[in-house]
């Protein structure tokens, strides 16, 4: 059993939880073209290494923030989003 800790909830067993993604800049609504919003949205980097990604505890509706290294799917830590905002 695969265990990921929850930043508000403790260590929980990972069937509790959902992966939505790493982390990515917003592209401006306002100066970017239609066919890069495509690429933003429908294309993912799928590159190697570490990554910062959204997850969610579902039974809680807690979303956080997961630093993951994607080849060995080693969870480094977990942390809540307001600590990456507070980052330069």
């Amino acid at each position: 059993m695969k265990i990921l800790t929850c930043p508000m909830n403790g260590p929980r067993n990972i069937d509790e939880f959902q992966s939505f993604g790493p982390v990515r800049a917003e592209p401006d609504p306002d100066r970017t073209a239609d066919a890069d919003w495509s690429r933003h949205l429908f294309r993912a980097e799928n590159r190697k290494g570490i990554v910062v990604e959204w997850w969610r505890h579902v039974p809680s509706n807690y979303f956080f923030l997961a630093e993951r290294d994607i080849v060995t799917n080693e969870v480094i830590r977990t942390f809540d989003a307001s600590e990456r905002r507070a980052q330069p």
